[in-house]
């Protein structure tokens, strides 16, 4: 059994280069937000389900519009 207080949230360390730390920084001052804020949200967007759909349109677009791909590229 796992006790209740492991459900609602979950602390992690997460170690970065002193490169991935000064960068997470700028872009969370750049935005106003924290470098938690910030590393959530590109969390959540990495695991999300957009990747796959964006490809999959790629990929619709592609073959849909493969002429005017072709001609365009000339």
């Amino acid at each position: 059994m796992v006790p209740a207080r492991y459900h609602a949230a979950m602390a992690m360390n997460l170690r970065l280069s002193d490169a991935e730390a000064s960068a997470l920084r700028a872009k969370a001052e750049q935005e106003g937000r924290s470098m938690q804020e910030v590393a959530r949200a590109a969390i959540a967007e990495y695991v999300s389900e957009r990747p796959s759909r964006l490809r999959a349109a790629i990929a619709r677009v592609r073959s849909e519009d493969q002429e005017l791909l072709d001609r365009l590229s000339r």
